[in-house]
């Protein structure tokens, strides 16, 4: 099976079952994929890519839901990709918790995909960032990232996303202590979800306090808390001015193509590391007759490793 020019051009026509089709080709790494990304690539670049991340049980999929509600409502089209550690490409079906966004099951303006690492090295596939090119090229206006939990896949999606929002939740001391970790730095927005919860202001002002002793640079993004009630839409339609804000802010001062750039170099690097450890692997004649001269004393790893990567 290989991917065929008319997926590619019901992508670029923004056609559900071709965008479908094209993911789950993305998914399994068809033959011909590579190729068909390659058509898709001059087309991508238009869309503001979202990140929404933070720890489990802080409504990110409510959020999320809320904001497609949100653009919709705006006349502007909305793309979700939900990344699940332990789940795969399910023909568009949205998994666990995602069950909540099936409000937007019947509309053409919204595609949702759950999407999985697919034990991908770090939090995010190849296969993840390839689906945001897709959903890019097919002229969907936003499209959002949702991450899992804390881990890996929260740092990764720096590599991903221009805007990201790192969610909390009153109540939950863990969540800040989460935060503190490593997701401080992650946020352009940091949003206090549940907020109609007895400790908001509490979480708002620990946050902020945070913000105040973390290291700014001359010039740099000033992040904002936002409140949200994912669940009745109150706060929401702020959450989305400061993330337009924050993509103007970006324009303006050249952050939008410094993050475009560190984002292609990243899917360069991931991609060139896939390429490799392809030819890394038992099976491969000279990657067996490396092990077999180290095993032997006739050569060491690391000299090894350097010569199959020249040859790479």
């Amino acid at each position: 099976m290989t991917v065929q020019a008319e997926i590619v051009d019901g992508v670029l026509a923004g056609r559900h079952p071709a965008i479908a089709r094209m993911l789950t080709h993305v998914e399994r790494r068809t033959s011909g994929v590579d190729e068909a990304l390659a058509a898709l690539h001059p087309h991508a670049g238009r869309a503001h890519v979202l990140g929404v991340t933070g720890p489990p049980g802080s409504g990110k999929s409510t959020l999320v839901s809320a904001l497609v509600r949100h653009y919709r409502d705006q006349g502007r089209t909305a793309g979700v990709l939900a990344v699940d550690p332990s789940s795969v490409f399910s023909g568009g079906a949205i998994l666990g918790d995602r069950i909540r966004m099936s409000d937007h099951g019947g509309d053409e303006g919204v595609f949702i995909r759950s999407v999985a690492t697919r034990g991908a090295l770090g939090g995010l596939s190849r296969a993840c960032l390839d689906a945001i090119t897709v959903l890019d090229a097919a002229g969907i206006d936003v499209v959002v990232l949702e991450t899992v939990g804390v881990g890996q896949a929260e740092v990764d999606v720096i590599s991903a996303a221009q805007t990201i929002a790192v969610v909390s939740v009153p109540g939950m001391g863990d969540d800040v202590q989460a935060i503190k970790a490593g997701l401080l730095e992650v946020a352009d927005v940091h949003v206090v979800n549940k907020s109609d919860r007895e400790g908001a202001s509490r979480t708002v002002a620990e946050l902020r306090e945070m913000l105040r002793l973390s290291h700014r640079r001359a010039g740099q993004w000033n992040v904002p808390i936002q409140q949200t009630v994912a669940a009745t839409g109150d706060g929401v339609a702020d959450l989305a001015d400061a993330f337009a804000k924050h993509l103007t802010w970006m324009a303006e001062c050249g952050e939008l193509d410094r993050r475009a750039r560190r984002n292609a170099a990243t899917r360069i690097r991931w991609v060139a590391e896939e390429l490799v450890l392809q030819r890394l692997r038992p099976g491969v004649a000279e990657f067996d007759a490396a092990v077999d001269a180290v095993t032997a004393h006739r050569s060491d790893p690391l000299a090894a490793a350097r010569r199959l990567l020249d040859r790479a």
